[in-house]
C-alpha cells in the first residue's frame, strides 16, 4: 500500500513494547498514514524504510490516521534504539535526499 507521499510526523516519545514491537508516538504533522503503509526515517545506516504495523489513538486501534491526529505508530521488527524524539518519519524519502 502506497504511503501518501506528503506524510509527516515528528517523534516526541520512543517505546519498545516486549513481544509486539516498537511504538513512536507523535502528532501527525501532514498528510495521511495507514496501516500497511511503508514509510522512510533516518535510520543508523541512513535512510530506512519500513512498514506500518498498526496505529492507535486514545487506546483504540484505527485504521488511518491524518493530519492533526495525535497517534502512536507501532513497528514490528525495528529496535527502538533506532529512533529519538525529534526524528522524522515520512512518506517520501525526498525528505532525506540531502544525507545521501
Amino acid at each position: 500500500m502506497p504511503t501518501d507521499p506528503s506524510f509527516r510526523m515528528t517523534i516526541q516519545d520512543v517505546f519498545s513494547i516486549k513481544g509486539v514491537g516498537t511504538v513512536l508516538t507523535g502528532r501527525v504533522e501532514s498528510g495521511t498514514l495507514r496501516v500497511g503503509d511503508e514509510v522512510y526515517f533516518n535510520g543508523p545506516s541512513g535512510v530506512t524504510k519500513a512498514a506500518v504495523a498498526g496505529l492507535e489513538m486514545f487506546h483504540k486501534q484505527v485504521p488511518e490516521a491524518q493530519m492533526g491526529d495525535a497517534v502512536g505508530v507501532l513497528f514490528k521488527g525495528i529496535d527502538k534504539a533506532h529512533f529519538a524524539r525529534g526524528d522524522v518519519i515520512s512518506g517520501s524519502d525526498a525528505d532525506y535526499s540531502w544525507s545521501s
